[in-house]
């Protein structure tokens, strides 16, 4: 359940930083940049937003981490362990 959550957390980000975007089809696979048409200010206002909301500081060599939807929860759930409830 954890998995969901933090992939619920992704995506309402994604949500308010790209509102125009069409998440229906969004493949956990595939770069979001590429899949979201998105330029690196839009990655980086998730990067600050994971910081304004979580307190998650994201390091620029980790920023390869949050490529895809499947590695973003795979980096973000050890880090938003205490904020999301199983």
């Amino acid at each position: 359940m954890i998995k969901q959550q933090v992939k619920d957390i992704i995506v309402g980000i994604i949500e308010m930083v790209a509102p125009d975007a069409d998440l229906s089809n969004l493949k956990s696979d595939v770069r979001l940049r590429d899949q979201l048409d998105m330029d690196s200010m839009d990655f980086l206002d998730i990067v600050m937003e994971l910081r304004k909301r979580y307190q998650i500081e994201v390091p620029k060599e980790d920023y390869p981490m949050l490529a895809t939807l499947d590695s973003c929860i795979s980096y973000l759930t050890p880090k938003l362990q205490s904020v999301v409830s199983t």
